[in-house]
């Protein structure tokens, strides 16, 4: 009768010992990862070192250093600043052609300023009488003047144009830019009448006569009497 073999049975590792080894593989993928995390930003910030930046831009300022031109000492006392505004309406006609064709008008908002001071040159001639006890004093001043008219191209524009059409054929053809100088000459000298006709000179005689009677006093004369004189023919 035939002898059944019976195989062996494999004997495999222990559970235990299993589960300890598969720990150290664990914890060794782990301390690995540890090392190579680190190495990998090293490697990766070395690689960026090597990537040539992008050309940069290099400025240079040639620009020619200021010079001074005048450097004057100023002996007047500007008292009082009035802003003034007004709309210059001009029209150019070209004669028997009509408008459509030739000519222009402009419509120009022009805002300027101007100063009115006092000349404090003769207070050095005599302009000043001190009493003996030097409690009151007399001040002559000649009458305030006018500046210059300054227009502010920030607060000034060109409201309306309107041309013909051989000045804006010439204009698209031409190289020149419009040429609104003439509107400016107008602008300033009707601000600068506006200017003459307001209460600018009286503001700056009663500004001008505060603050001197106001240091004389500081300097311990009581009384104190400012007086200015009669505006000359043609002065602004």
């Amino acid at each position: 009768m035939p002898t059944l073999l019976t195989p062996h049975p494999v004997l495999g590792e222990p559970a235990p010992r299993r589960r300890r080894r598969a720990r150290r593989r664990l914890v060794a993928a782990g301390i690995g990862l540890a090392l190579l995390v680190p190495a990998g930003f090293q490697v990766a910030d070395r690689v960026a070192g090597w990537v040539p930046e992008p050309p940069g831009q290099d400025v240079v300022d040639a620009s020619t250093p200021p010079l001074l031109l005048a450097l004057e000492d100023l002996a007047e006392y500007h008292a009082a600043t009035g802003t003034f505004q007004v709309v210059v309406d001009r029209e150019v006609d070209t004669r028997y052609v009509p408008s459509l064709i030739s000519g222009e008008r402009v419509s120009f908002l022009a805002t300027g300023s101007a100063d009115a001071y006092v000349d404090f040159d003769g207070l050095d001639a005599g302009g000043v009488t001190l009493s003996p006890d030097g409690t009151s004093a007399t001040i002559e001043l000649p009458a305030p003047r006018l500046g210059e008219v300054r227009i502010d191209p920030a607060e000034s524009r060109v409201l309306d144009r309107d041309r013909g059409l051989v000045e804006r054929v010439g204009d698209a053809l031409g190289d020149n830019p419009v040429d609104d100088s003439e509107l400016h000459v107008l602008a300033e000298e009707r601000l600068a009448a506006a200017a003459a006709a307001s209460d600018l000179r009286q503001r700056a005689e009663d500004n001008t006569r505060g603050m001197l009677t106001g240091l004389a006093r500081s300097l311990g004369v009581a009384q104190v009497e400012v007086t200015f004189a009669a505006p000359a023919d043609g002065v602004g």
